[in-house]
């Protein structure tokens, strides 16, 4: 016999009153799966056990009350994340005041009309799976992100250090902290072109022929095919990203040979970012630089391989760049 799995969310319900569990259950039973606690310790054991998608919480419990236990659960990383909804009788502001002080999401009175309490359930969820989609979605960019640097004989740390610098520096620069947030996620897409170069020119030891380099070069539009043409903003700018970020300030880069603000603002940062960790770490053809030699090979560079309002950021943030580098050293 075939057995399906529940794949209903979860929803833990807590309240000491039994004829408001009741009244709970007969609204929710059909479209999720329950589980009940009467008091606040049972609630919190639970939520950590059984890992709901949401909680109802009542306030006023004997013993621990609703926001303290709310308050408990935000504390705890295994618990903080769960979205909590307040059912209660409480309703003027200071009330809720306090509610969404100590972390819930959303308040229903009691008492309870089942279709509010459905949509607010709703609402909430969906914010949830948007989230998980979110964050799935930035650990897959990561993961090819680092995918291409092992295939190129590195750690992978250069991806996650990079894309620290790539944030230091637009923020340096004015860029609004949600952008330079964007940056930071797409940015270890960069070289994911990589994995389309044949191992032959890739891991060469040596100084690559003029046919050989000529290879290497596509990485950036094989980056930007991989990524392809998608409607998320966020796979939009790691394709930019991976398609300019070997353009130079002054022309002379490739693919395109664009020159100064016709290369896409995000690939200029990165481009800094990304030869700054190159240069400061080492690699089977040479010894890492120091950050003094390497500083000065970025401002001689300013205004010819480097934009010079970012070589000024860059200058700027420099103290948080070395912090954070000295953090993600590779092993």
């Amino acid at each position: 016999m075939i057995t399906h799995r529940d794949s209903r969310p979860i929803i833990l319900v807590v309240d000491d009153e039994p004829l408001n569990l009741q009244v709970l259950r007969q609204i929710l039973q059909h479209d999720y799966q329950l589980i009940f606690a009467r008091d606040g310790e049972k609630a919190i054991a639970l939520a950590q056990a059984e890992q709901p998608q949401l909680i109802l919480l009542d306030i006023m419990m004997p013993g621990l009350t609703g926001l303290e236990s709310c308050q408990r659960l935000k504390q705890n990383p295994d618990t903080q994340s769960i979205p909590v909804i307040f059912v209660t009788a409480l309703a003027d502001d200071r009330d809720e005041t306090e509610g969404f002080a100590v972390g819930c999401v959303d308040y229903i009175t009691k008492p309870v009309s089942a279709p509010i309490v459905l949509a607010r359930i709703k609402s909430q969820l969906s914010l949830v799976s948007a989230k998980i989609l979110r964050e799935t979605r930035l650990q897959i960019i990561q993961r090819l992100g680092r995918a291409a640097e092992y295939k190129d004989n590195e750690t992978g740390l250069h991806v996650i250090r990079m894309s620290h610098f790539a944030r230091e520096i637009a923020l340096a620069a004015g860029m609004s902290a949600v952008d330079a947030e964007e940056l930071f996620n797409a940015a270890p897409m960069h070289d994911v072109g990589k994995m389309g170069i044949p191992d032959a020119v890739l891991q060469k030891p040596g100084k690559l022929t003029p046919d050989e380099w000529e290879i290497m070069k596509t990485h950036a539009q094989v980056g930007a095919e991989i990524i392809g043409d998608d409607s998320s903003t966020l796979l939009q700018l790691a394709s930019r990203i991976a398609l300019y970020h070997h353009e130079k300030w002054d022309g002379n880069g490739y693919p395109h040979g664009l020159a100064g603000e016709a290369i896409p603002l995000e690939a200029r940062i990165v481009a800094l970012a990304d030869v700054f960790d190159a240069l400061t770490s080492k690699r089977p053809y040479k010894e890492p630089w120091s950050i003094e030699d390497t500083t000065n090979y970025i401002l001689n560079e300013s205004n010819k391989q480097f934009d010079p309002e970012l070589v000024k950021a860059f200058q700027i943030a420099l103290p948080k760049i070395i912090a954070i580098r000295a953090g993600l050293l590779d092993p």
